[in-house]
């Protein structure tokens, strides 16, 4: 693999140098955009084999999907007749990015709640303030389309993700608070971000609270869920091996009942409300048989469980990618514009999440967390429930060009503290607050 990743270097020479020649017409031009592209794909691919530049693969694999999207919309958006905005896929695939994210989460998790109760709450008092405020300030400064705008406080609506564990970890701040503020902004997200887009963006889209309550249980809680019973099983007892394995049997009983009926028949006698609590029902069930297959999967092929974090990657990236090409227009007028209001979202995200968590309490340590917990988002969320709403190049164009941004400057930041770590004993009082 490393062999192959130095290749790839290797290749992304070539490519640059062909875009290049191809730009000063040294070259037939027809060649800039398949060069730039496979540019970009062969250095996301090939930084691997630089130790220096390993934390930035992943960066660079949502650019190549951000210029593979602008350069070749048409190619991005369609798979033959197939349409990749498609609602079902768009589903299956956030749930799999999210149930990537819960395989690196534990139970475990959640007890920080009890040893560090005050970072914590101070935590999502600040991640659930800020960054929705700052989202709301920007729509009003800049003069963006409003679904677009909606989409700015959508992303800053959402939970942190698993990106601000990892910068946590190479910042060598307080990890410990960072997982479990993640954790447990996951689990409240399903009423936060409604009710937070209720508050703040319902002038610029139409926002169906109990609509996005039960779309976020679908694509967040019900396959974290699945990740944590799986955690969970790992450790059960016999006797809760075989009742969680019957209850994954009655699962696919009902499941399979659902698919033979259809989900038409009891659509129509239950009304609206009663088939979408129904749906959220079968979504939880699914939960739990995927639950205990993966768990079952784990046993016999323990890979399995290192090969996740990489389909959640690859999830993120089809969403940049669709995204992108889904929104090219808009973003061909606004794009530098929302570039802006990235960078300045982000870093709001920071200095204030900084120095909010010092103003209340918290030490230096834990603060350099909750900076990173409140300046990265989930915009793998952001993008599901702006594709569970069908509005995929509008409401979720905002994610497409903040994700990268805030991965590019979460490590900048991240490797700043590293080289510049609090003292001992500030480090120390933070682990008794």
């Amino acid at each position: 693999m490393l062999f192959a990743r130095k290749i790839s270097l290797f290749l992304a020479g070539g490519s640059a140098l062909v875009l290049v020649l191809s730009l000063f017409s040294v070259i037939d031009s027809g060649y800039e955009s398949a060069s730039g592209l496979l540019l970009v794909a062969l250095l996301a691919f090939g930084l691997g084999a630089v130790p220096s530049m390993k934390g930035y693969q992943y960066t660079a694999w949502i650019v190549a999907a951000v210029v593979g999207g602008m350069l070749y919309p048409d190619r991005f958006l369609h798979l033959g007749e197939f349409d990749l905005r498609n609602k079902w896929l768009i589903l299956i695939i956030v749930q799999l990015v999210m149930f990537g994210m819960g395989t690196q989460m534990s139970l475990k998790d959640f007890g920080g709640v009890a040893r560090q109760p005050k970072g914590v709450l101070v935590g999502l008092l600040c991640q659930f303030t800020i960054m929705p405020t700052m989202g709301w300030l920007l729509t009003r400064v800049f003069d963006f389309p409003l679904e677009i705008a909606a989409g700015i406080i959508l992303i800053g609506s959402c939970s942190s993700g698993l990106a601000s564990n990892v910068m946590a970890y190479l910042a060598r701040a307080n990890l410990a608070l960072s997982v479990t503020v993640t954790a447990v902004a996951t689990i409240v997200a399903p009423l936060m971000t409604p009710l937070l887009m209720k508050v703040f963006a319902s002038t610029l889209v139409e926002v169906k609270f109990l609509g996005m309550v039960m779309t976020i249980v679908k694509i967040v809680l019900a396959p974290i869920g699945a990740a944590l019973l799986a955690d969970f099983l790992r450790g059960a007892s016999s006797r809760s091996l075989f009742a969680w394995r019957s209850v994954a049997a009655a699962s696919l009983v009902w499941l399979a009942l659902l698919a033979v009926v259809g989900w038409p028949w009891f659509e129509e006698r239950l009304g609206e409300s009663g088939a979408m609590s129904l749906s959220v029902f079968g979504f939880f069930m699914a939960a739990i048989l995927f639950g205990v297959i993966y768990h079952s999967l784990l046993k016999h092929a323990p890979g399995i469980g290192k090969a996740m974090p990489y389909f959640s990657m690859f999830g993120i990236v089809y969403f940049t990618t669709v995204t992108t090409a889904a929104g090219r227009e808009s973003l061909m007028s606004v794009g530098l514009l929302l570039f802006v209001a990235a960078v300045i979202h982000n870093a709001s995200g920071y200095f204030l999440g900084y120095w909010f968590s010092r103003a209340l309490g918290l030490g230096k340590n834990s603060a350099r967390a909750m900076a990173l917990e409140v300046g990265l988002q989930n915009g793998g969320m952001a993008s599901g429930i702006a594709g569970s709403m069908g509005k995929l190049g509008t409401l979720g164009l905002a994610s497409a060009v903040f994700s990268p941004w805030m991965n590019i400057s979460g490590s900048i930041l991240a490797n700043i503290w590293s080289r510049n770590p609090v003292d001992d004993d500030a480090a120390v009082s933070d682990e008794k607050r």
